[in-house]
Protein backbone atom coordinates (compact mmCIF):
# COMPACT_ATOMS: atom_id res chain seq x y z
CA UNK A 1 0.00 0.00 0.00
CA UNK A 2 1.20 3.41 -0.96
CA UNK A 3 1.93 6.01 2.19
CA UNK A 4 0.20 8.95 1.94
CA UNK A 5 2.59 11.06 3.22
CA UNK A 6 4.93 9.73 0.05
CA UNK A 7 7.79 8.22 2.72
CA UNK A 8 9.11 4.73 2.08
CA UNK A 9 7.31 2.19 3.55
CA UNK A 10 10.30 0.37 4.94
CA UNK A 11 13.00 3.23 6.25
CA UNK A 12 10.14 6.15 6.14
CA UNK A 13 12.95 8.60 4.01
CA UNK A 14 11.99 10.27 1.00
CA UNK A 15 12.20 8.49 -2.48
CA UNK A 16 14.65 10.11 -4.54
CA UNK A 17 14.44 7.88 -7.53
CA UNK A 18 11.17 6.75 -9.35
CA UNK A 19 12.22 3.83 -10.39
CA UNK A 20 11.87 2.13 -7.09
CA UNK A 21 8.49 4.13 -6.09
CA UNK A 22 6.89 3.81 -3.16
CA UNK A 23 9.93 2.87 -2.16
CA UNK A 24 13.03 4.54 -2.32
CA UNK A 25 15.94 2.42 -3.19
CA UNK A 26 16.12 -1.13 -4.28
CA UNK A 27 17.60 -2.29 -1.04
CA UNK A 28 14.02 -1.41 0.55
CA UNK A 29 11.79 -2.91 -2.29
CA UNK A 30 13.93 -5.99 -1.99
CA UNK A 31 13.79 -6.00 1.73
CA UNK A 32 9.62 -5.54 1.11
CA UNK A 33 9.65 -8.67 -1.53
CA UNK A 34 11.52 -10.86 0.66
CA UNK A 35 8.97 -9.87 3.66
CA UNK A 36 6.14 -11.33 1.34
CA UNK A 37 8.02 -14.45 0.04
CA UNK A 38 9.02 -15.71 3.36
CA UNK A 39 5.16 -14.82 4.98
CA UNK A 40 6.25 -11.59 6.78
CA UNK A 41 3.27 -10.41 5.34
CA UNK A 42 -0.37 -12.11 5.28
CA UNK A 43 -3.34 -11.24 4.01
CA UNK A 44 -6.47 -11.43 6.21
CA UNK A 45 -8.69 -14.52 6.22
CA UNK A 46 -10.66 -16.75 8.39
CA UNK A 47 -10.33 -21.05 7.48
CA UNK A 48 -13.35 -20.42 5.17
CA UNK A 49 -11.29 -19.07 2.75
CA UNK A 50 -9.20 -22.25 2.26
CA UNK A 51 -10.18 -23.65 -1.04
CA UNK A 52 -11.14 -28.00 -0.43
CA UNK A 53 -8.64 -30.22 -1.20
CA UNK A 54 -9.80 -32.03 -4.79
CA UNK A 55 -7.01 -34.92 -4.00
CA UNK A 56 -9.06 -38.17 -3.86
CA UNK A 57 -7.93 -40.74 -2.00
CA UNK A 58 -8.59 -44.46 -2.75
Amino acid sequence: MVQSTGLCPICRKNPTADAYKPFCSKRCADLDLQRWLTGGYVLPGGPDDVPPDNDEEG
